[in-house]
C-alpha cells in the first residue's frame, strides 16, 4: 500500500525524534536512585561536619568533611559529560564565587596561621633552650592556639568548597 505524503511525513517526524530522543538519553546520565542517595548522604555528612565544627569538635568535622568530599568525588566522575553540559543560574554562578572566595579567604588565613605558629614554636624551643620555662610554656600554648584555629579555618574552607559540590549536585535531590 502506497504511503500518502501526510503519512510519509508523519513517519519520518517520528523517527527523527524517536532518534533524537535516543541520542539525548545518551549524552545525559538518567539520575539513579542509587546517586541520589549518596548525595542525599553527602549533604547529610556536609551537615553533620559543620555542627561538629560549630561545636569546636574540629577532628571529627575533618573526618566526616573527608567522607562527604569522596562521595561527591563518586558524583562527579559518574556525571562527568553532564556536569560539563550542564549551565548554572546567574545566582548559583554567583553563590559559587561567594562560597570559593570565602573558602580561599580562610585557607589563606589558615595559611597565615600555621606560620605565625610554627614560629612561636620554635620561640618556644629557644627559650626552653635557655632555660626559661615559664615564657617557654607561654609560647608553646600560643603555637598550639594558633595550630587549633588554623586547623578549624583549614575544615571551614573545605566545608565551604563542598557547599558548592552541594549545589552543583543539587539535580539529585528529589
Amino acid at each position: 500500500m502506497p504511503m500518502s505524503r501526510g503519512t510519509f511525513g508523519i513517519c519520518l517526524l517520528l523517527s527523527a525524534l524517536t532518534l533524537a530522543g535516543a541520542g539525548w538519553a545518551q549524552t545525559t546520565k538518567p539520575t539513579s536512585p542509587d546517586h541520589a542517595t549518596l548525595y542525599r548522604r553527602a549533604v547529610s555528612l556536609l551537615d553533620q561536619a559543620q555542627q561538629k565544627l560549630n561545636t569546636g569538635n574540629v577532628s571529627v568535622a575533618k573526618t566526616l568533611a573527608k567522607e562527604a568530599n569522596s562521595m561527591f568525588t563518586l558524583l562527579k566522575n559518574e556525571y562527568t559529560s553532564l556536569l560539563a553540559e550542564r549551565e548554572l543560574s546567574p545566582k548559583e554562578d554567583q553563590q559559587l564565587a561567594i562560597n570559593q572566595k570565602l573558602a580561599n579567604d580562610n585557607h589563606a588565613q589558615a595559611d597565615r596561621l600555621m606560620e605565625t605558629a610554627a614560629a612561636k614554636d620554635k620561640q618556644a624551643q629557644e627559650l626552653e633552650a635557655q632555660g626559661r620555662e615559664a615564657d617557654s610554656k607561654a609560647f608553646y600554648q600560643q603555637s598550639k592556639d594558633g595550630y587549633n584555629r588554623a586547623q578549624n579555618l583549614y575544615v571551614k574552607s573545605a566545608l565551604q568548597a563542598l557547599r558548592n559540590q552541594q549545589m552543583i549536585f543539587r539535580f539529585l535531590a528529589p
